[in-house]
């Protein structure tokens, strides 16, 4: 072998180990952040459609998202089929839904709802602002409500929909009194706030959702306070 073939092929040899060095850092490297995914950084603009934060087993806490990808929500093992708004929905460690962020506007209709949901349960505290905009009338404030009977999720939700699907409306009339008397029916018990009449200051409900209590001002702005029978007629 010449001298020029014996120095080409050393060439040859050295690019090679070069080349295999090179791939092997590479490939470490690619592993390195598939097995360790925690890379710190500091970003000045971040475009995205969705985030998920989860837990390092996996299991989702908190979604922030567009609407064509939010979270449609899951309580109790029942994942709902529903599209909607943007905005953050967070988890408990159960994998329920328990609380979320959500807004959005129109021509027709406004709204920023900032919900607190019971454990294996629908919401039962909310911050939030409503506006019809095509009529320019507006609800916002602190709302309370009550479950009034602890059953699961699902099972409530079977039922409900089996009522309000019936077609006859006396029929559907009846089966929703039916589970209103069941305590299937989720009660209103407080608002705090502006009502879309103008009215404006505390409302009180009692336990079956009857207004008691009325401490506010109306849209003539004259100051009222009343209290109600269960049939809404003032008794002082």
């Amino acid at each position: 072998m010449t001298d020029i073939s014996t120095q080409k092929l050393k060439k040859e040899i050295n690019f090679l180990r070069v080349y295999s060095l090179l791939l092997t850092v590479v490939i470490l490297f690619i592993f390195y952040l598939i097995y360790n995914p925690i890379i710190r950084g500091k970003y000045h603009d971040i475009d995205v459609e969705r985030i998920n934060v989860k837990e390092t087993d996996g299991s989702l806490k908190m979604v922030i998202s567009n609407s064509m990808l939010q979270h449609s929500g899951v309580v109790d093992g029942v994942t709902f089929e529903r599209e909607r708004p943007a905005g953050i929905i967070f988890f408990n460690s159960h994998g329920d839904e328990c609380g979320g962020l959500i807004y959005d506007g129109n021509n027709k209709e406004a709204g920023f709802v900032l919900s607190v949901d019971e454990y294996k349960e629908d919401q039962v505290m909310q911050l939030q602002y409503i506006e019809n905009t095509a009529d320019n009338q507006k609800k916002y404030g602190m709302q309370l409500w009550e479950h009034p009977v602890e059953v699961s999720y699902k099972e409530k939700t079977e039922k409900l929909d089996k009522a309000f699907a019936i077609k006859d409306p006396d029929a559907r009339k009846k089966a929703i009194a039916a589970l209103d008397a069941e305590g299937l029916i989720t009660k209103e018990r407080l608002f705090v706030g502006k009502h879309f009449n103008d009215e404006v200051g505390l409302f009180i409900q009692d336990e079956e959702g009857n207004t008691r209590i009325k401490i506010y001002v109306d849209k003539d702005n004259q100051a009222r306070i009343e209290v109600l029978d269960k049939d809404g007629n003032t008794v002082k």
